[in-house]
């Protein structure tokens, strides 16, 4: 593998160079034209620039670095997965599902501007993330290239119908005792699906082979859930102020989670296993693997 290797990596400082060149790369996607639907862009900027992790986008391109060091093949696909978590965020806080006033410490799109507005925001960003990604496809003139980015382009559409369906059934099953499956279910689409995706282009986009991938793909499984089980956590323990958004709603809604499935102490105890399942998927890629082994405790650690 030709990827790159970091010694006594500073995981801070590697997350924040990731996240400063994925907000540089999304800033080039926003509209700034004076147009009759300017308000309508202006709320899916506020969206999409208002902050977080950039976890999802940072996957793609760490998982590409494991084999190769130019990341810029993935920046199309990194900029339309953020842009596909920011639609489900803004429909997520929407009266009629979280009814949520606040995400990243600011108020939620449709309290800034109205549900309509919001509504629309959200349809406009999970659009703009296809004409990103066909526009690339469209720019692609080796056959081997395109065949491998259909590839994604594919399991891209398939994730984010996965993540619809776990919303719909996590807002389905509010206030009614779920079985352990049908949690996992939820929690394996909503959440680990569009994670899942992340690490497989990046690993496709990368060339890696079927075992490797494998591997991979077992690893964003892993942090996939650990992610969803630590929102549970957070949503019971968490503070408000470092959160940036609302503590106690899954319980006021009755919504099952690991918390209110398992209670506090297994479910830590769930998210430790699971942690460490994760980093064991990787072991074999050694130290080009560090980044990753460190995300997945970044993860399970996080306070907001």
């Amino acid at each position: 593998m030709e990827g790159k290797e970091t010694s006594k990596m500073d995981f801070k400082a590697e997350l924040k160079k990731y996240q400063n060149q994925i907000e540089q790369d999304l800033e080039k996607y926003i509209r700034k034209q004076d147009c009759p639907e300017k308000i309508l862009n202006d709320s899916m900027e506020y969206s999409l620039m208002a902050g977080g992790k950039r976890l999802r986008p940072t996957l793609v391109l760490a998982t590409y670095q494991l084999f190769k060091d130019n990341y810029e093949i993935c920046m199309p696909y990194a900029v339309a997965i953020e842009m596909v978590h920011n639609f489900s965020l803004i429909h997520d806080d929407l009266p009629g599902i979280d009814n949520d006033d606040l995400r990243h410490g600011k108020l939620t799109n449709h309290k800034k501007f109205n549900e309509a507005t919001a509504i629309l925001a959200g349809d406009g960003l999970l659009n703009y993330a296809y004409l990103v990604i066909s526009k690339d496809l469209l720019n692609t003139i080796n056959p081997k290239e395109l065949e491998k980015k259909v590839k994604v382009f594919h399991e891209f559409s398939l994730a984010t119908d996965r993540m619809i369906a776990g919303e719909y059934v996590d807002t389905e099953y509010e206030g009614k005792e779920v079985l352990a499956n049908y949690l996992e279910y939820v929690h394996q689409n909503k959440t680990g699906a569009l994670l899942k995706l992340c690490v497989r282009m990046g690993a496709i986009l990368a060339d890696a082979n079927a075992e490797d991938l494998n591997k991979l793909t077992n690893y964003a499984e892993k942090i996939g859930l650990a992610f969803q089980i630590k929102d549970d956590i957070l949503s019971v323990e968490g503070n408000e102020i470092i959160t940036g958004k609302p503590v106690g709603n899954d319980e006021a809604k009755g919504k099952c989670t690991y918390v209110s499935k398992y209670g506090m102490e297994k479910t830590k105890t769930i998210l430790e296993e699971i942690t460490k399942e994760a980093i064991e998927n990787i072991e074999s890629f050694g130290k080009k693997a560090e980044f990753l082994k460190e995300l997945a405790k970044y993860i399970k650690d996080r306070n907001k």
